[in-house]
């Protein structure tokens, strides 16, 4: 390889780092958007207009992509077969139900604890994998100890007992590991943006059922909550996953996981910044541990997780 093919390489690399680093810290951002969303409208109001926003905003993404394809006359059949709807279907099944779990925890926690928490699927994954005749080696292992550890600092009030909206977000981040196996077993069988399109969509209706039935919205309060549902729609669902789905063609895997997990990092820092939120050095002291033991898991020779908020 030539000297110019290195260095095209490495700019690819690069780049590749970046973008993915700007889509953790949407999503990190985007913590702080759910919590202020939260003092106008429901969890399930902002949950359905959210997702139902980031499937229409990838729907110019499909359209330029089909031109492409079209022309090119391939792959046509990742658009429309039956795989592709029973993959949004579960897909999106399991994200309403994280997403309803995350939203609800967000309003009884800081946005901090709640990014950390939400960041142990990235510990979840290789463990739910052992149903898959996948093994964790012993690195995980440890790391799954220190996680436990780090959440015990983050989130124990003097007994050893979580707090309701710890407990939520800490099973949502169950609800997201069975969400990231989902789409890992059909992202490589069907085209990732449609599918990613179709879970939003289907996400979506379904929090506009409990949205009707338990929270009757308001024009006038979605009004309100206009600017943090615009972010967590566009932003968070639709641009920060394109950003994904580019950056990850030239990203080496583990570096991208590793990347992709600073998410956690900047919702603390969103916090801080945006809600003065602060952390306790014990609560600190739990981020570290945690956030260590996310980037043992991902060391080389660890099987590869996507995050999908």
């Amino acid at each position: 390889m030539s000297g110019k093919e290195n260095e095209a390489g490495m700019a690819k690399q690069i780049r590749g780092s970046l973008l993915l680093m700007l889509a953790a810290f949407i999503w990190g951002v985007a913590f702080v958007a759910q919590s202020v969303g939260m003092e106008y409208v429901g969890p399930f109001t902002f949950i359905s207009v959210r997702f139902l926003l980031g499937s229409a905003v990838l729907l110019p993404v499909i359209a330029a992509g089909w031109k492409r394809a079209s022309k090119r006359a391939e792959n046509k059949e990742q658009t429309n077969g039956k795989e592709l709807i029973l993959g949004g279907l579960c897909c999106g099944t399991a994200l309403f139900v994280a997403s309803s779990l995350q939203q609800i925890g967000i309003s009884h926690t800081t946005v901090g604890k709640a990014g950390f928490i939400t960041a142990l699927y990235i510990i979840f994954v290789p463990l739910f994998g052992i149903f898959f005749r996948r093994i964790p080696g012993i690195r995980v292992w440890i790391a799954v100890m220190m996680s436990a550890l780090g959440l015990y600092l983050l989130c124990m009030k003097g007994s050893f007992q979580l707090s309701l909206g710890d407990t939520y977000v800490f099973c949502c981040a169950v609800a997201f590991s069975i969400h990231i196996l989902l789409v890992d077993y059909f992202s490589g069988r069907v085209d990732p943006i449609w599918l990613s399109c179709l879970q939003f969509f289907v996400c979506g209706i379904a929090a506009a059922v409990p949205m009707l039935l338990l929270e009757a919205p308001r024009l006038s309060a979605l009004w309100e909550a206009a600017v943090p549902i615009l972010y967590a729609g566009i932003l968070s669902s639709g641009v920060a996953f394109t950003l994904q789905v580019v950056a990850q063609k030239d990203t080496n895997p583990t570096a991208a996981s590793l990347i992709m997990s600073l998410e956690s990092v900047f919702s603390v820092l969103a916090g801080w910044v945006l809600l003065g939120q602060k952390l306790s050095w014990r609560e600190g002291l739990g981020c570290i541990l945690m956030f260590s033991a996310m980037i043992l898991a991902q060391l080389p020779g660890g099987k590869k997780v996507r995050d999908s908020q």
